[in-house]
């Protein structure tokens, strides 16, 4: 089941709490525990909370902490971007969001109030944000005063720009003219015909109506009398500057009189006139140019039995009017009146029983890297491993480790002289307190004299004596390996200084392949854009058999199950179905039909091209019948030549992350870096250990 759905829009003022107010009505129509996340709220004054969060968890009752309800403020927001950092304001965000849909059913997120200075980033923002959550969207926008065509434009812009990253749900279109309502959904569907949901929601006058809450904040003032009355609504305002037996003909419902301090006669006459039956009720009043009326009247107005809310203001009667006329109605936790007109408006104009069953039964099928790292670096903290680093003196491994210790991930030891690591991380000003971690060199060890007869005993059957065995041991790559073997370590991760070959032969000589596993084979996590997929194996073995190429299979697609990839396996040629013949061809033939019989319920496909593999228009026109073509996650490459020369030029011409080489088979993780490794690239290969070491 979706656990969550993201709320867009995609203007300044589209009336977007009528849609989170009806949705959270809704949602909790049908699931008990709703969570409530707005992911970039707007800078507040003095720090008092966000108006939008505290209506929601007021007004519904929503057992959340408010802290744990937003990400960040749009200036904590735009600095971080402006600094480069981008990527660490989606990491914070998936890490807030992750936090509540472990704690709830369902989770609304909200998306962020357009300004008109940063639109353009703001709809890339909420892209990039409902792309990393993995939620469908619901795009909101508003008519008012626009043409039909012009709204009908604006909605197809914006469903294209989500479209082509998320999935739109639905779209709802707000403060339209009601009779314009048909018209319009007409319009959209035509224009949008792909299934999404359409809604147009009227103009409801209520909901612009400023409160007397709203115009007293907005115009600093001080509220005399009737401060229970505040949440007033003014549906108009008049200005009281002629005689009063003038002014009390243009008085309207719930209007708001606004009139210099010093005119009693306007003040008591509008008084009178809100109780009396033949004029009609007033909202309030404001008292312009900080002018406050004398005493007795005050004492006057202070024993009246109905008073409404008087304001007192510093600026004139121009400037105030002015302003008034430009104020925004919010909506907020005391106006229950709003937020049940909100509510009433929602359920009357949205579809809600076909919205909460599609949201019940979406399924997304997108999967970022941060998503996936994301989901790497919990599964490793829920169950912390030890993993052995044998290149000590290396910058990038020096960088890894203090990003490491710094996430409380792993445990680590670093294979060196204690003294020449700390003068590297000088050298190199990395921000690491060697007490943290532990370091060992071989030869000083305690254990090393026990390591050498371990490893004399394994491996004296081909005539390796105690010297030879003390050489070994002496070695960083063996003494690491044998750390792992005698348990004092759970993992290992090497080649940013050494060759494959180095770092794999003591795991061969003495860690050993799993039962049943004849082949040592690798995987390379590729983040792409909008999906993480498994290459294999592009690291190990250069000319891989039928056999061997379908264990290669069976093997990645058991990983890829392992950290959270469904498994749809290609067995990549240089053709599609039957269409090729040849040597090379076959071989993957075989060996696509020999990892059926090994694993009648793994989906796999082959032999078959890589674009018909990963693009879904190609695959179904050249294997329309396939459950794999156009959406395999795990591709297998016929040698290693074509393996890793894909994964690097994919690498390297889509910006895509490669994490990895994992390598597959052995009885405890032992994983081969490439010497052209980062540092980032080392951090995520030891977290990919870890989790390898939870396993065993």
């Amino acid at each position: 089941m979706n656990k969550g759905i993201y709320v867009a829009t995609i203007e300044p003022n589209s009336g977007k709490s009528v849609v989170v107010l009806g949705l959270m009505r809704m949602l909790l129509g049908k699931t008990a525990k709703v969570g409530y996340f707005r992911p970039i709220i707007d800078d507040t004054l003095d720090n008092e909370p966000d108006n939008h969060i505290n209506t929601m968890i007021s007004h519904f009752e929503i057992d959340i902490n408010y802290k744990n309800t937003f990400a960040y403020t749009r200036n904590e927001v735009l600095d971080l971007y402006n600094k480069g950092k981008s990527g660490d304001v989606i990491d914070q965000i998936i890490k807030k969001y992750k936090y509540l849909e472990e704690r709830f059913d369902f989770i609304l997120v909200e998306g962020t109030d357009f300004s008109h200075e940063n639109s353009s980033l703001e709809l890339d923002i909420n892209i990039l944000i409902s792309k990393n959550l993995g939620l469908p969207v619901i795009i909101v926008s508003q008519g008012e005063n626009k043409k039909l065509s012009e709204i009908v434009e604006n909605v197809q812009l914006a469903h294209d720009a989500f479209k082509r990253e998320v999935d739109v749900l639905s779209i709802m279109t707000n403060k339209i003219d009601p009779k314009d309502i048909l018209e319009l959904k007409t319009l959209l569907r035509t224009r949008i015909s792909n299934g999404t949901d359409i809604s147009v929601i009227p103009k409801i006058k209520s909901l612009a109506n400023p409160t007397i809450k709203e115009i007293v904040k907005n115009l600093n003032g001080n509220v005399l009398f009737g401060k229970d009355m505040v949440n007033n609504q003014s549906e108009n305002f008049s200005v009281g500057a002629m005689q009063l037996r003038n002014y009390l003909t243009h008085l309207k419902e719930n209007a708001l009189v606004i009139t210099p301090g010093d005119r009693a006669d306007i003040i008591l006459g509008a008084l009178q006139a809100n109780i009396s039956k033949n004029y009609p009720k007033i909202s309030g009043i404001i008292l312009t140019g900080g002018l406050i009326p004398e005493e007795p009247i005050l004492k006057l107005i202070e024993g009246l039995s109905s008073v409404v809310p008087i304001i007192s203001v510093k600026e004139g009667t121009f400037y105030v009017t002015n302003n008034i006329g430009k104020i925004k109605s919010r909506i907020y936790a005391e106006n229950t009146e709003k937020i049940e007109t909100s509510i009433a408006t929602f359920e009357k104009h949205v579809a809600t029983e076909k919205l909460s069953e599609d949201l019940v039964t979406f399924k997304s099928e997108i999967f970022t890297p941060r998503m996936f790292q994301y989901n790497l670096l919990q599964r490793a903290l829920k169950n912390k491993k030890h993993i052995v680093l044998p290149e000590g003196y290396d910058e990038r491994v020096l960088r890894a480790t203090a990003k490491l210790i710094d996430a409380q991930v792993v445990d680590l030891t670093l294979i060196g002289e204690k003294q020449k690591i700390q003068q590297r991380l000088i050298k190199y000003d990395i921000p690491l307190n060697i007490d943290d971690i532990n370091i060992i060199s071989p030869q000083k060890s305690p254990h090393f004299k026990d390591y050498v007869n371990t490893f004399y005993e394994l491996r004296k059957h081909k005539n390796v004596n105690l010297d030879m065995a003390k050489d070994a041991m002496s070695d960083v790559s063996y003494f690491a390996t044998m750390m792992i073997y005698k348990g004092h370590a759970d993992g290992m991760v090497s080649g940013a200084v050494h060759t494959t070959a180095h770092t794999l032969r003591p795991a061969l000589q003495f860690i050993k392949t799993k039962p049943g596993v004849n082949i040592v084979s690798s995987v390379f996590f590729m983040c792409l854009e909008d999906r993480v997929s498994i290459f294999g194996d592009c690291a190990i073995n250069p000319n891989p058999n039928a056999e061997q190429l379908a264990e290669i299979a069976i093997s990645s697609a058991k990983t890829a199950q392992d950290f959270g990839v469904e498994p749809k396996v290609a067995m990549l040629s240089y053709s599609s179905g039957a269409s090729g013949k040849g040597e090379d061809v076959e071989r993957v033939r075989k060996a696509t039909e020999i990892a059926k019989a090994k694993a009648p319920d793994l989906k796999i496909e082959g032999p078959i091209q890589y674009d018909a593999a990963v693009d879904m228009r190609i695959g179904q026109s050249k294997l329309p019948d396939s459950e794999v073509a156009g959406q395999a996650s795990v591709l297998i490459f016929p040698d290693l030549n074509t393996g890793n020369n894909t994964y690097k030029a994919v690498q390297r011409e889509t910006g895509a992350l490669a994490i990895g080489p994992m390598l597959q088979g052995l009885n405890k993780p032992v994983n081969d870096l490439s010497r052209g490794c980062t540092a980032d690239d080392i951090y995520s290969t030891v977290i990919i250990t870890a989790i390898q070491a939870q396993d065993i």
